[in-house]
């Protein structure tokens, strides 16, 4: 052991001054780009913050409570928007993690043969290359006529619950949330699996040894231990929900108005944004800008959060 502190001791000594010179111009250009990437976080949230320093200078923190937006009597409030993105990204979630991480569990573990398992990985892939915009149309098509069919149900059976108590005209909340499911579905299940596949053997082997089952053996040991990839992925989904703006705009049926009906047509910060930027002129910019600024501080959070629980966990 000493003989081969020495012999590598030796070997840095005898190391040229280039590859010194190299090493150290390696080092500088990682924390070049790891500054660059902060940098530019920063210079983004500047630009906007600027850009919407007139609206916030005229309402403040009103503009996040006040449910108007007109832009002919220059009355702005973005309260439906804030809303509608948190709804919509948790009726996402609500479907997308369950779904994402029993495929994680089915394509970590042995359960289906090694080509059914390759077909399936390639599957989760090719979702999560389909651009938003054809979500958007087949949601049109094909999603929106089946929830149509599926609320008028809910309506007429369930309709004295909140939740269905209008009637569906087509696009609403409800189609907006299950698309976004399934456009968080490959972030949720890919790393989710990443992170079951990254669980030492030794924890399966020695919970197996001790006479637990197989599913005891994944519930109790496997998803704790890679509970904090788990919530990691679960977090960057749902900053991608939060961010959708095609797909979303197609289906959830641009409605300024706050209803608790699911069936309901209803509106996001960037639905908002991909709405009226092209045409907007004067105050509305700001506000524009203003509420592009809420959304960044909103997906900002989400991921100051995950970071925590992440940490939190790894700690316990």
């Amino acid at each position: 052991m000493t003989t081969n502190s020495q012999n590598l001791s030796s070997a840095m000594k005898n190391r040229s001054d280039a590859e010194k010179s190299l090493d150290l111009g390696f080092i500088w250009l990682t924390k070049i780009f790891a500054f660059g990437v902060a940098g530019t976080l920063l210079w983004i949230g500047s630009q906007v913050a600027i850009g919407s320093w007139p609206a916030i200078q005229k309402f403040g923190s009103g503009f996040l409570v006040n449910t108007i937006w007109n832009p002919v009597n220059d009355s702005y409030g973005v309260l439906p928007q804030i809303y509608g993105t948190l709804v919509s990204s948790f009726i996402g979630l609500l479907i997308a993690v369950p779904i994402g991480v029993g495929t994680a569990i089915v394509l970590s573990e042995n359960f289906l043969p090694a080509k059914v398992k390759l077909v399936l990985v390639f599957a989760v892939e090719l979702l999560a290359a389909i651009p938003s915009v054809v979500y958007g149309v087949w949601g049109i098509f094909v999603l929106v006529p089946i929830l149509t069919s599926l609320g008028k149900w809910l309506n007429g059976y369930f309709g004295w619950l909140p939740f269905f108590s209008t009637s569906p005209t087509g696009p609403g909340m409800l189609p907006a949330g299950v698309i976004l499911a399934i456009m968080t579905l490959p972030i949720i299940t890919a790393l989710s699996r990443d992170a079951l596949i990254s669980v030492p053997p030794s924890l399966r082997q020695a919970s197996i040894g001790l006479g637990a089952t197989r599913w005891e053996t994944i519930l109790q040991v496997l998803i704790p231990a890679a509970f904090s990839g788990i919530v990691s992925a679960v977090m960057l989904g749902l900053g991608r929900a939060m961010g959708e703006t095609m797909a979303v705009t197609m289906l959830i049926g641009n409605s300024n108005n706050i209803s608790l009906s699911l069936l309901a047509p209803a509106n996001t910060i960037s639905s908002l944004l991909a709405n009226q930027f092209s045409e907007a002129s004067g105050l509305q910019v700001a506000a524009l800008m203003y509420a592009a600024l809420v959304l960044f501080f909103l997906t900002l959070v989400v991921n100051v959060l995950a970071e925590l629980i992440v940490m939190r966990v790894k700690r316990i």
